[in-house]
């Protein structure tokens, strides 16, 4: 079975405080430290636990299930000159071949299952947490990129919505993102790793980067609940 089978996301907490009146160093862009990275293995998928620390001036933070219309649309069907949508039967020669990211089977696109392979493009601003992986070799650090074969997956993924109005309310908090696999070990082994981590806003104001410390998975194990 493909590792890819493996991968997946856990969302596992949100703590947040809110308050009216600001104090006023409170960014309008949210802005973030980094608070902990924790591997937990398990008799199942093991986890890698993101642990960030977060303050926002309006407090528009967070998406919801129902969050997917433009701009937190999935993808974005790509069409040919007369506007019909590209399928694979028919793909140009510059279209890659298939893989599960820029191909989807059988998409519903205006309430109508379209019965086809379907060209796309990936609409990054339907997450709200961004996560990137690099391996140090040789003394210097080179990124791995889940997107690129044999993976075509990504860690990115959502937080659910931190206030339930839609009133602006500066907030404050800690976001504990889990990320399922598992191949950490069969792929990072005694590597020493980082994992750089932004947000963003649903006005899609992107966070500062933060990054862990450079560690491996031995150095940040803990057991299992």
């Amino acid at each position: 079975m493909r590792l890819k089978n493996y991968l997946g996301i856990i969302f596992l907490a949100l703590a947040a405080i809110s308050c009216v009146n600001p104090p006023d160093n409170f960014p309008s862009v949210p802005e973030i430290t980094f608070e902990s990275l924790e591997y937990v293995p398990t008799n199942g998928p093991d986890s890698l636990i993101f642990g960030l620390d977060f303050r926002d001036a309006e407090g528009d933070l967070g998406l919801s299930a129902t969050d997917i219309n433009p701009p937190f649309n999935a993808v974005t069907y790509l069409r040919d000159a007369a506007g019909n949508l590209i399928t694979y039967s028919n793909r140009p020669p510059e279209a890659p071949d298939y893989n599960p990211i820029d191909w989807v089977i059988d998409p519903l696109i205006n309430n109508q299952t379209v019965k086809d392979t379907i060209w796309v493009e990936q609409n990054p601003n339907q997450y709200n947490i961004f996560v990137k992986f690099f391996i140090k070799r040789n003394g210097n650090f080179s990124e791995f990129r889940w997107q690129d074969p044999p993976f075509f997956t990504t860690f990115n993924g959502r937080f659910p919505r931190v206030l339930t109005t839609e009133e602006g309310q500066s907030v404050e908090g800690n976001i504990k993102y889990g990320m399922l696999s598992s191949g950490w070990e069969s792929i990072f082994r005694n590597d020493t790793i980082r994992i750089d981590v932004e947000i963003q806003d649903r006005q899609l104001n992107r966070s500062n980067l933060i990054s862990s410390p450079e560690v491996t998975l031995r150095q940040i194990t803990r057991p299992s609940l």
